[in-house]
């Protein structure tokens, strides 16, 4: 889905299929990397969706946020996702290599769905991500999960405000005595097409 990382181009240049789902796809792969421990870069330009390659003789191409509406809401979307990754310690807090992560579960779904677990040291807080990198729309999707209790979506890349198409999930997730992927645990979702959603558990004072 993407052109080979050896070539030399910023990251939604790099990625498949028409205008839409290039950005629809660098707002995945973002939130994807975020998702997975060590610590993260990325190259000027990416962060509003540039498509020429970054030039050090050159000033990045600004004017494109005030033009086009995809880059301004690109760079929203990079904004809300630094915000979101600085806000949640199941984030950050265990920078170490995946392997002795316990608190991450990686699941393969038919190669193009990915799913995990992220928790912070005290295991207080966790993070559900799943990502679906076809362009196509997943109903009554069954998701492992580690605890009974109400879930919701937490984050989307497929919202409007960042050019998606706003497959969202408003609704509360109500888990299920369903083992699935070795969860004791299950819930049944919508996937948004192109995009990566991180849910969590509600705690006993949400409403």
């Amino acid at each position: 889905m993407m052109k080979l990382c050896m070539e030399k181009e910023l990251l939604v240049n790099k990625m498949w299929g028409d205008y839409w789902n290039k950005f629809a796809g660098l707002r995945l792969y973002l939130v994807h990397m975020i998702g997975h421990p060590g610590k993260k870069l990325i190259f000027m330009g990416s962060e509003f969706g540039q498509f020429e390659e970054w030039n050090e003789d050159k000033q990045l191409q600004w004017n494109l946020i005030e033009e086009f509406e995809m880059h301004k809401k690109t760079q929203l979307f990079f904004k809300d996702m630094n915000h979101y990754y600085k806000e949640h310690k199941a984030l950050w807090t265990m920078i170490i290599i995946l392997k002795d992560i316990s608190g991450l579960i990686q699941i393969i779904l038919k190669k193009v769905y990915y799913s995990f677990i992220r928790m912070d040291k005290k295991k207080k807080e966790s993070l559900i991500f799943v990502c679906n990198y076809t362009p196509v729309v997943r109903y009554d999707f069954r998701l492992g999960v580690p605890e009974l209790g109400k879930y919701v979506q937490d984050f989307n890349t497929d919202s409007e405000i960042y050019g998606g198409s706003g497959q969202t999930i408003d609704e509360v997730l109500i888990a299920e005595e369903v083992t699935f992927n070795n969860q004791p645990y299950s819930i049944t979702i919508k996937v948004p097409p192109m995009a990566a959603i991180i849910l969590k558990k509600m705690n006993n004072n949400s409403k």
